[in-house]
């Protein structure tokens, strides 16, 4: 008899992981709090790496499809000095596919293909040791029995206590994030400011990054040191108060830099969390976690990535069949934690280096992994 499978959560890695078991026409149920696909924005872009995301990718039999969406022009970075100095101007060769870029949306469209996603069933709870199964308990309506719950539910997962007491804490850096629209016609200075790909912009403990997304899109990031509260008596809904507030902090920055924070539209707070950088777990019959879930780190280009290759690689544990799928589990959790290990010592020590007391430590980051 199949497993009976739940995924909860419709991000990269939940809709990779039911994406490669429906490949090998094995069920799962994914279980999203949203109450649809489309109820929030779905993000900035992303880019997939080979040997993870896009294996990942190749393991559901998208990889193809992949390629005629993603961008791989958007893999160009400049970084210039706070004065607006260009200091880095890296543009992909033709035939570089190390890391494009594709749009969250665009993602999430291409995992979800024939997938059965059931929408609005926000998770309260996971509760192993039953003998029937894994109940897992929705905000509304009874609880459901499960042979094996995966967690793909994010930084504040549901799953995760059932597991692990350990939650995520507060790494120092914050951002807030503001959008520009139709930046090319609208802002075509900006637009080429920006490029094709990213900008970043690297002073004493804050940054200031832009990054292009499709369709004339581009995403804002203001990034700095400061306590978990510095928002305090400051209106984070009030967007024309947290622009002047964020020109305020960036004050004597080259004023093209700041016209991406003068233009930008509603202003969004995202405090940057981590779990620590080796998290594991005992392990629990029934339950695992994947993704941020499992090993939340600094926004540095690998969390999807992981996230989406694990899935991929639990899918086709289970989908192989073993006569002990809790072992199956069980070896798929010791390969994620080492390997997530590393990611996140790297992430973390990334972060330390871009939002720094040094700007130089960012440059000398960008020389250190930037392909030549």
């Amino acid at each position: 008899m199949r497993q009976r499978i739940a995924v909860i959560g419709a991000g990269p890695g939940g809709l990779t992981l039911a994406r490669v078991l429906h490949r090998h026409g094995h069920p799962v149920t994914v279980l999203e709090r949203d109450p649809s696909p489309d109820a929030r924005p779905p993000g900035g872009t992303l880019d997939l790496h080979e040997g993870m995301g896009q294996l990942a990718l190749e393991k559901a039999g998208l990889l193809a499809e992949f390629a005629a969406l993603s961008r791989p022009e958007g893999q160009a970075m400049r970084i210039l000095d706070t004065d607006g100095t260009v200091l880095r101007d890296w543009r992909p060769r033709p035939d570089e596919q190390a890391n494009p870029e594709i749009d969250r949306g665009q993602l999430r469209d291409l995992l979800l293909g024939p997938l059965d996603v059931r929408w609005g069933k926000g998770v309260t709870e996971v509760v192993p040791g039953s003998r029937d199964g894994v109940a897992v308990h929705f905000e509304d309506g009874r609880p459901e029995l499960f042979d094996l719950v995966v967690g793909a539910d994010g930084a504040w997962s549901r799953t995760r206590p059932a597991v692990s007491p350990v939650t995520p804490h507060y790494t120092g850096v914050t951002a807030v994030e503001t959008s520009l629209d139709r930046v090319d016609t609208r802002h075509p200075d900006l637009a080429r400011l920006i490029g094709d790909g990213a900008v970043a912009v690297y002073g004493v403990n804050r940054a200031v990054v832009a990054q292009r997304n499709g369709g004339g899109h581009a995403k804002v990031y203001a990034q700095f040191r400061a306590p978990l509260d510095w928002h305090a008596g400051l209106d984070l809904a009030d967007a024309e108060a947290v622009r002047a507030h964020l020109l305020a902090r960036f004050d004597g920055w080259a004023a093209p830099v700041l016209d991406l924070l003068r233009h930008g539209a509603a202003f969004v707070h995202r405090p940057l969390h981590v779990l620590p950088v080796a998290h594991t777990w005992p392990h629990v019959p029934g339950v695992t976690l994947l993704g941020d879930a499992a090993h939340l780190m600094p926004p540095l280009g690998a969390g999807a990535n992981l996230a989406m290759l694990e899935g991929a690689e639990l899918a086709e544990a289970v989908a192989a069949g073993p006569e002990d799928l809790d072992e199956a589990v069980r070896a798929f959790e010791e390969r994620m934690w080492a390997r997530a290990a590393r990611w996140a010592k790297i992430t973390g020590a990334g972060l330390e280096r871009l939002v720094s007391a040094d700007p130089a430590e960012a440059l000398a980051l960008f020389d250190q992994v930037q392909p030549a």
